[in-house]
């Protein structure tokens, strides 16, 4: 199955993410077509997501602090349609 193209979500992700953390590097991928049908799956085709990011601000952080700030940033999203949310933070 395809990956799907970015959906209005995963934009509004990646334009918080931006705003928030002004990264060098952000990757925004839409997992949602590998958990069709399963937990999570809210019909819409974004549900669940990977954030690759690699941004000066984050660095010093421990992976707790990393994940609460970016978990902080896309809070709106999060409590509403994405189920899940893996973070790779690039050092």
């Amino acid at each position: 199955m395809n990956a799907p193209q970015q959906g209005p979500i995963a934009a509004r992700m990646e334009a918080k993410l931006q705003a928030a953390f002004s990264p060098s590097r952000l990757e925004v991928i839409n997992e949602s077509h590998m958990h069709a049908g399963h937990a999570g799956d809210n019909g819409t085709g974004e549900s669940h997501f990977r954030v690759r990011i690699k941004a000066d601000s984050l660095g010093n952080q421990t992976r707790v602090a990393q994940h609460r700030a970016i978990n902080t940033a896309l809070a709106e999203e999060l409590s509403g349609a994405v189920h899940a949310l893996a973070i790779d933070v690039q050092r």
